[in-house]
Order: C-alpha cells, then sequence, then structure tokens
C-alpha cells in the first residue's frame, strides 16, 4: 500500500460531501470499534454498515482508559485490546475502509501527543482517513494537532456539550472542521430510553456557533431518536453503544449490526 499523504484538503472534501448528498434527511455516522471482537470481524462490522446505508463512519481506537466512554464500548475497547489490537492494527482497517466511504478516527490524546502530533497525523492521513476526533483534547491544547490536521487535509472535529459555557461553544465551532459533533447529554456515551431534553437546545446552540454542518451523538439507539435528531436540525447522526451491543450480543456480529443500523436508518427516511 502506498505511504503518500491523502492531497491538502481531500479529506475536509470528503466528509463535506457525505453530510450534503446523502439524500435523507441526515446523514448516518455508525460508529464501530477498531479491533472488536477480532481486527477481522471489526472490518467485516464496518462493511456491513457501509452496505446498510451509512455515509460517514467513525472508527474507534481502543484505549485502556476511554474517559468518554459509557461501560458497553470501553467493555470492547477491553476486549479487542485483549485480542491483539494495537495503533497500526486500527489504522489498517481505516485504510482498507477509507476507499469506500469517509472514516473519521476516534481516540484520545496520548496517542497523538505521545508521537507527536505531526506524526500521528500524517500517519493517519496516510490511510485515507478524513477526520479525526479527541474527545479529551483542551482547546488550549489543540493548536498543535489543528495545524498538523490542517496540512494534511484531516478534519479535526470539535465536540460540544449541553454544559458547554457560551464563549467557549463560539470558540470551538468557530475552530472545528468537517463537522461539529454535538454530544446530546452530560456524561458518557451509551443507549438512553428516550432523548435528553437538552439535545434541540445543543443542536441549535451548536448551528449559531459554526459554519460547518453539525452531528449529533450519545445516546442514539432508535430509528425514533434518529427522527428527533433530524427534526431538531441535525446534519448528521452518530450511532455507538446500539451497535456494539448488537456486535457483541449476536452470533453473527456483522449481521446483527447490518440490521440493525438499517433500522435505525428508517428514522431519517426523506
Amino acid at each position: 500500500m502506498s505511504d503518500t499523504a491523502a492531497p491538502l484538503g481531500s479529506g475536509v472534501a470528503r466528509i463535506a460531501a457525505a453530510l450534503a448528498h446523502h439524500g435523507r434527511r441526515a446523514a448516518l455516522m455508525p460508529y464501530v470499534m477498531g479491533g472488536y471482537p477480532t481486527a477481522a470481524e471489526s472490518l467485516r462490522i464496518a462493511q456491513a454498515c457501509v452496505h446498510s446505508g451509512a455515509d460517514l463512519l467513525e472508527v474507534g481506537m481502543p484505549y485502556s482508559d476511554p474517559l468518554a466512554d459509557g461501560p458497553v464500548i470501553h467493555e470492547a475497547g477491553a476486549a479487542a485490546l485483549a485480542a491483539g489490537a494495537t495503533v497500526g492494527s486500527v489504522l489498517e482497517l481505516v485504510r482498507a475502509l477509507s476507499p469506500s466511504i469517509p472514516v473519521v478516527l476516534m481516540c484520545y490524546s496520548n496517542m497523538v501527543i505521545a508521537p507527536g502530533a505531526t506524526a500521528f497525523v500524517e500517519r493517519l492521513a496516510q490511510t485515507g482517513a478524513c477526520g479525526l476526533i479527541v474527545p479529551d483534547l483542551p482547546l488550549e491544547e489543540s493548536s498543535e494537532v489543528l495545524a498538523a490536521c490542517d496540512t494534511a487535509g484531516i478534519a479535526l472535529v470539535g465536540l460540544v456539550a449541553p454544559t458547554t459555557p457560551a464563549e467557549r461553544f463560539a470558540r470551538i465551532g468557530a475552530q472545528a472542521r468537517g463537522f461539529l459533533y454535538a454530544v446530546s447529554v452530560v456524561g458518557t456515551t451509551g443507549e438512553r430510553v428516550s432523548m435528553s431534553q437538552d439535545f434541540a437546545a445543543v443542536v441549535s446552540r451548536a448551528k449559531a456557533n459554526t459554519t460547518v454542518p453539525v452531528a449529533l451523538g450519545f445516546g442514539i439507539s432508535t430509528a425514533e431518536h434518529a427522527r428527533q435528531a433530524a427534526d431538531a436540525g441535525a446534519d448528521g447522526v452518530i450511532v455507538g453503544t446500539r451497535l456494539v451491543r448488537a456486535a457483541r450480543d449476536a452470533n453473527d456480529p456483522a449481521a446483527a449490526v447490518g440490521a440493525t443500523l438499517a433500522e435505525i436508518g428508517m428514522g431519517l427516511a426523506p
């Protein structure tokens, strides 16, 4: 495989195209834990997501101390690490997927900063990845990562939550690339019986504070949740824990995830 980095801006452009031309009320963005339950199976799960209508794909890098992840995704990350997942193997998963769908990598800041932001982002760009989410990277410490991503054509996606103060919200929105990730609830990832009362307000605030599309995540697990997110104005809907649970509980994880995603996607029908 070639180690030539993607052309400047190409990842950002692919994300913009996926969010603009999906043909639904909002783009559908499933989350897949890299290496879970095995490297080969995580590829099958991701491919099932593509076949079931995903417009973009978020790939999680397993990490020993995932502060933003709820118990289901935390458990999946631990299982992936136990099965031998590494940074290199997850990046190879991204490389395998990126020709068919825009891929955004989610990882924690230590993985980016330890090898150096420029080195990590250059390595990521070589896989064809389009974006990077680093949920524990403080805004005040993000300039080096942002510069490296801008140089490589990788979108550094910012996150905002219902509790984000107004001034900070505006700064994150102004700096966001690709899309702005609006967290629907306070707390970690996980399924909810119903959407938080705050989700519509955070989408509205996000759209008022950025020029990029807004994707809503954390807690979306049904077609009705997806419909409510689109009704609130979200440009994209991110589904994570529900799909990881489907993979965990099934004899055929890829088939189960594909069917679950297709069902949730029905809530985004025009």
